[in-house]
């Protein structure tokens, strides 16, 4: 038994500009600075301002840790032989798997912006976290792949 022909395969990631190892350089940074100031004020005698400068740290530690599990959710788009699925996985690992029939299939552009594949009643929004430009050239890559599948094709 053969594997169904796959036509279309592509994974969508929300984009971040700071690696990890950038991350552990802005936290370091942050650390340096915030232990710093408090010195300054403890010295001076304010001891508490001391401990609020420690908590500014641990908010934006926090604030970049919520950042970096939000970047691990992803979408897949998989046109095969047997039809489009969609796979969508959250932060936490939690799948969402869409099937549609990509005879009926088609991308759309909502009002908010967000790529849409509707069949059949059956609508789901994709690509949310995209920005323009890259929701503009999947939608357009995902309508060519489906056209493509859509054609007759003639064995010869």
């Amino acid at each position: 038994m053969t594997d169904p022909a796959v036509h279309f395969d592509a994974v969508l990631h929300p984009h971040r500009s700071l690696s990890r190892k950038g991350f552990l350089i802005v936290m370091i940074m942050v650390g340096a600075i915030s232990f710093a100031g408090g010195m300054v004020f403890l010295l001076m005698g304010a001891w508490p301002i001391f401990g609020f400068f420690g908590l500014d740290a641990a908010i934006i530690y926090v604030a970049f840790r919520v950042n970096f599990r939000d970047g691990e959710r992803y979408e897949r788009v998989c046109l095969g032989d047997d039809g489009l699925e969609v796979l969508q996985v959250a932060p936490g690992g939690a799948e969402t798997r869409t099937s549609f029939q990509p005879y009926w299939t088609r991308v759309l552009v909502d009002e908010e912006g967000c790529l849409v594949l509707r069949s059949h009643g059956k609508s789901m929004e994709l690509g949310c976290f995209l920005v323009e430009h890259e929701k503009e050239s999947f939608r357009a890559a995902l309508d060519t792949a489906l056209r493509a599948f859509k054609a007759p094709r003639f064995a010869g």
